[in-house]
């Protein structure tokens, strides 16, 4: 009794300290928000230039000498912060739970699209995405490929009852950006596979919430034979094994014939009661829409063909290798303008500038 009396006290202890987190870290945007309409106010009525920063940054400094986040980039985020937010509305339309350095990565989404944005929050939440992961799903434009799957090329209207048929449609994208690769050409598919295994972290994360890799040429056994999936999943949020063939170059319609024939191993060998039904995804380069609809009219398993796209060839062997220039010069200056910013990603606050006001 004593040992539960104390779990349900660290649990409430556990509540407590992430409501008061989350209050701190409101508080401590609302400020920058704040700075940020005093310089909108300060340019337009002293039109007052880039030496601005220079001045309001020494003086908050000055002000706060124990706390940081005053830099000259971060004032310049502060700016377009409250640029983009005129009358705060991120207070109402954003979770609370986002960090500042989350609220800078939004700000790249057009303000006028603020239903978008508010999608890219609550993923963010949804999956836990640092910052930097953020910032790559919105300049791969997740939103615009989640769910945008034609429909006709896909059976999961017509194999899969209601609500889950929608939920599968939602979380296939088309194309799917495997541009992490490094894999030329003239790569066979076992070279696309074995480099989505090397890159299982960045694979999954294009896949969607909720795919778990179960296995790689994942062995089934018909008769006397032994066959090959190429990667086995399981999604948690449709409960249901996941069947993914990788095919090389165009859609063929008996590529479709082989992966129903997977789905029915898996339903017969794996599949529990508990399990929802299989689903089947061909991922190949180009597909044709018409070949694609006739090759699943008449498939009894839930399968969607998808197209996936591979990073562009490098025209030296040393320069898959080897990072360019470019690549060098980029990497400094996001870790310099990390450096400035001066926010712990951690805790996303500072509680100093809370505990002098």
């Amino acid at each position: 009794m004593n040992d539960i009396k104390i779990y349900l006290k660290k649990l409430r202890l556990k509540k407590a300290q992430l409501r008061a987190s989350i209050v701190v870290n409101h508080e401590l945007i609302q400020f920058y928000w704040e700075v940020g309409t005093l310089i909108l106010e300060r340019q337009a009525s002293a039109k007052w230039g880039d030496k601005l920063y220079g001045v309001l940054s020494r003086d908050l400094y000055h002000s706060f000498p124990n706390t940081e986040g005053f830099s000259v980039t971060n004032l310049r985020n502060m700016r377009r912060f409250a640029e983009h937010y005129p009358n705060g509305e991120f207070a109402q339309a954003l979770p609370a739970q986002l960090t500042w350095t989350h609220h800078v990565v939004l700000l790249q989404i057009d303000s006028k699209k603020p239903h978008i944005k508010q999608w890219y929050a609550n993923k963010t939440l949804e999956t836990g995405w640092p910052y930097r992961e953020l910032n790559i799903q919105i300049k791969d434009d997740i939103y615009s490929r989640q769910g945008n799957i034609d429909v006709k090329t896909t059976n999961f209207n017509d194999r899969l009852p209601s609500p889950t048929s929608q939920l599968a449609l939602e979380m296939i994208k088309d194309p799917y950006k495997f541009h992490f690769l490094t894999v030329g050409e003239e790569a066979h598919e076992k070279d696309v596979h074995n480099g989505l295994l090397e890159h299982v972290r960045q694979f999954l994360m294009e896949l969607g919430q909720g795919f778990a890799l179960y296995g790689s040429k994942y062995p089934i056994q018909v008769s006397d034979k032994r066959f090959e999936i190429d990667l086995l999943m399981y999604n948690t949020k449709l409960h249901s094994y996941v069947v993914v063939e990788l095919k090389r170059g165009d859609f063929h319609p008996r590529d479709a014939g082989q992966l129903n024939f997977y789905l029915s191993a898996i339903d017969e060998q794996l599949k529990m009661p508990e399990d929802g039904q299989t689903i089947g995804l061909l991922l190949c380069e180009r597909k044709d829409r018409v070949i694609a609809e006739y090759a699943l009219r008449n498939v009894d398993s839930p399968m969607g063909i998808s197209e996936y796209q591979l990073s562009k060839t490098l025209p030296e062997r040393l320069e898959s290798i080897l990072p360019t220039t470019a690549e060098i010069e980029a990497e400094l200056n996001e870790f310099s303008k990390e450096a400035e910013l001066g926010v712990d990603e951690e805790n996303g606050m500072n509680k100093d500038w809370i505990d002098q006001n």
